[in-house]
């Protein structure tokens, strides 16, 4: 049965939550599922804004089709062709076959790809407009924000922003559609940064480059295709979050430590760093890297201002969950940060010497004193120096 919601004067939501996904992208947890927006807008043309995955497809048909009621559908504007969005074009296609397609040259070249779609494509670009009544459509180019064909889709007459992928959380809706800056911050924003920083993270100049054109604009509303729709009036909040996110500066001034140990002695270490750290008054978190999901990890090195790698030398090298993360960090672009190096090996340390190299590639990183070394287990020679290094990365904290 339909589940539609008018949410603006002939604008409706027709998505759905999948709360029985595991993984988003065959990559990332969402143990709070995910929702799939769509959104129809009725004028002397009737619009539709994307389509959705096929998780949702059946309900976001029947909304579809009780929104349209007995009129036709004249448009779909597609603005970004990963599957989760597009999946059910073709269905769409299907049953309504005189509907005209709105989209970028990428986009529509993505179209014959996956679907050997040859129907009406309107082909627009940066500043293109479409009238469809007594609305205005105007298009935004947003490339590699987070893929290269990507537009957003302004309303001037309403201040409305369908914005793609940005501003999209992890976390299917609850119940409503719209967000509370105050819920959102509590129950979504570890989502949000998660999604962020793990999606679309490593094009920060290009989502910069976005925000900018976007800083003008009178905006009531911001319609992205994960997560709950925003209200200007809450829309600045989070809108200062994605600038932060997007210019790799750190969204708190705090510690992450992050610790790979095989039997305890690193992990001992790192909690000693810790422990330093906090008896300053400064905040700190602690994370296991071989039990904490990346994407998770990732997040937090994008929130914290100083971070502490902790590893085993293994194989002479990386132990191997610490070398992913930091990989991962590297693919990600990251940037800007003060961090520390400790190691550990029982007969030839070798893990801090290759972090730092790692580390060190990246643009604006800054080393906080000399790596130390652990030979096997922390002595009280290790001991000193690690609440030391601890006491060092507090002070630069609140300097």
């Amino acid at each position: 049965m339909q589940n539609c919601q008018e949410i603006a004067a002939g604008l409706y939501y027709l998505g759905g939550n999948d709360r029985r996904i595991a993984l988003f992208e065959s990559a990332y947890p969402v143990p709070r599922g995910v929702s799939y927006n769509s959104y129809l807008l009725k004028d002397e043309k009737n619009v539709l804004f994307d389509t959705v995955d096929n998780a949702v497809g059946d309900v976001f048909f029947e909304n579809l089709a009780y929104a349209l009621g007995s009129e036709t559908l004249d448009y779909i504007v597609v603005h970004h062709m990963e599957p989760d969005h597009s999946a059910t074009f073709a269905r769409l296609a299907e049953r309504y076959p005189g509907v005209t397609v709105v989209t970028s040259q990428k986009a529509a070249a993505m179209l014959k790809n996956y679907f050997g779609f040859a129907g009406r494509v309107q082909i627009v670009k940066e500043g293109d407009t479409l009238s469809v009544g007594r609305r205005t459509l105007s298009f935004v180019g947003a490339p590699m924000v987070h893929w290269p064909e990507v537009i957003f889709t302004y309303i001037p007459e309403d201040g409305i922003l369908f914005s793609a992928d940005a501003f999209g959380t992890f976390g299917a809706l609850q119940g409503g559609v719209f967000a509370d800056r105050e819920v959102f911050g509590r129950e979504y924003l570890d989502d949000a940064r998660r999604y962020y920083c793990n999606i679309v993270g490593k094009y920060g100049v290009q989502v910069q480059n976005v925000l900018k054109k976007a800083a003008g604009l009178n905006i009531s509303l911001v319609c992205p295709l994960h997560g709950p729709v925003w209200k200007g009036e809450d829309f600045s909040w989070y809108l200062e979050k994605y600038l932060t996110w997007s210019a790799y500066a750190p969204e708190e001034k705090s510690v992450a430590v992050f610790y790979a140990s095989v039997y305890g002695h690193t992990q001992n270490a790192a909690e000693i760093v810790a422990s330093a750290v906090a008896a300053q008054g400064v905040r700190v978190r602690v994370f296991d890297v071989s039990v904490t999901d990346r994407s998770e990890l990732v997040a937090e090195a994008f929130r914290a201002s100083h971070l502490v790698f902790a590893s085993s030398t293994y194989n002479n090298g990386i132990f191997v969950s610490m070398e992913e993360f930091l990989a991962d960090l590297k693919a990600h672009n990251f940037q800007n940060r003060a961090y520390a190096v400790v190691e550990n090996g029982s007969w030839a340390p070798q893990a801090g010497a290759l972090m730092d190299g790692i580390l060190s590639q990246l643009r604006q990183m800054r080393r906080i004193g000399e790596k130390v070394t652990v030979l096997s287990a922390v002595n009280e020679e290790s001991r000193s120096a690690l609440i030391s290094l601890g006491r060092s990365i507090a002070e630069d904290v609140k300097a």
